[in-house]
């Protein structure tokens, strides 16, 4: 989730604070013409839609977690949306209209995925520590996985399932405080178990298995680099590396997303832009809105269509909460449902 200089967020008073967290040679839309091999380019995303505006309760609106569900609706989640208002919205994106899919009175939801395993959606709720899992049509809510993991509370933010089913989740401790206290945890498919697979992270922001499901990439916000552990066949880390150093200058490592040929999608927290880079840390790409639309300040996450490059970006500031798309360099993959 995540995402301009980093600010609390006043999303209920019942809730109190939330802290949420290159040059190009040519240009393209959507179905333009690429550039020669190893030349990175920009890429010009279109505007779809707006799909909310500022809540007055917390004076903003940060769309996150976009991810298909089996019929091909599109699910993004509002972190800052208010009691009462939707918290998971579901885009019809044929006929462009958007309706209320979840809420309740209390959560802040940073992530959205599909389990492999149930078919349920299952939600990061930030403020609160929680996972909590939907059935495919929005109702049935339950609390998957609740409490502190190795005696510390937990700060979810994104969202990862391998393909046995089990969550891995970027923890993003030590945020406000600048500290690397950030963690990944691994919880078993039937919530009985969390496991923490890292830790001494500088603000775990967002996490996808890489195209193989091998590895984790890893973002680490306030120190804007992202990191790739390597795990066994068992969910247990092995090796862990700085695979790249992202130079955001004000912006920030914010969401990750994987497509089938395993180049990682890097949304930008402090402007409406990603980074596509090759997994051997090569940029490829940068995504950007046209003329850096005024009043919209980070793309947290993208979400690229299954078995197509069609991908969707949600992108928010003051101007609202909206869905952006463009070509993707490869297809849609499971890993390309921003974590």
């Amino acid at each position: 989730m995540r995402r301009l200089a980093i600010r609390p967020i006043a999303v209920l008073a019942t809730i109190a604070t939330v802290v949420l967290t290159g040059c190009a040679t040519d240009t393209v839309g959507p179905g333009g013409s690429e550039a020669s091999p190893g030349t990175s380019r920009t890429i010009t995303a279109q505007k779809v839609m707006r799909l909310t505006t500022s809540h007055e309760e917390s004076g903003m609106t940060l769309l996150e977690g976009p991810t298909f569900d089996k019929d091909g609706g599109l699910l993004v989640v509002d972190v800052t949306a208010p009691a009462g208002a939707p918290k998971v919205i579901r885009v019809d994106l044929e006929k462009k209209t958007a309706r209320a899919f979840h809420t309740d009175d209390r959560g802040a939801y940073t992530s959205a995925q599909f389990s492999p395993y149930d078919g349920r959606l299952y939600l990061t709720e930030y403020i609160h520590g929680e996972v909590v899992s939907l059935a495919p049509d929005g109702s049935d809510p339950r609390t998957f996985f609740s409490g502190d993991v190795d005696g510390v509370p937990m700060n979810p933010d994104d969202i990862a399932f391998d393909e046995e089913g089990n969550l891995y989740l970027s923890d993003l401790r030590g945020l406000s405080e600048g500290k690397e206290q950030g963690r990944v945890v691994r919880i078993d498919r039937d919530g009985g178990k969390a496991t923490v697979l890292a830790e001494h992270l500088a603000a775990t922001n967002g996490i996808s298995f890489d195209a193989d499901y091998r590895g984790l990439w890893i973002s680490e916000l306030t120190e804007n680099r992202i990191s790739y552990l390597r795990l066994d066949g068992n969910g247990k880390v092995t090796s862990r590396h700085t695979a790249v150093r992202v130079d955001g200058g004000l912006a920030q490592t914010d969401s990750i997303a994987v497509d089938a040929d395993g180049n990682l999608y890097q949304a930008l927290h402090g402007r409406p832009a990603m980074i596509v880079y090759s997994k051997y840390g090569e940029r490829l790409a940068t995504i950007e809105v046209p003329g850096r639309a005024a009043g919209l300040e980070s793309a947290t996450n993208v979400a690229i269509r299954p078995g197509s490059r069609t991908a969707y970006m949600t992108v928010s500031g003051p101007a609202g909460g909206y869905l952006y798309t463009f070509d993707a360099l490869a297809k849609g993959v499971r890993q390309s449902n921003g974590g």
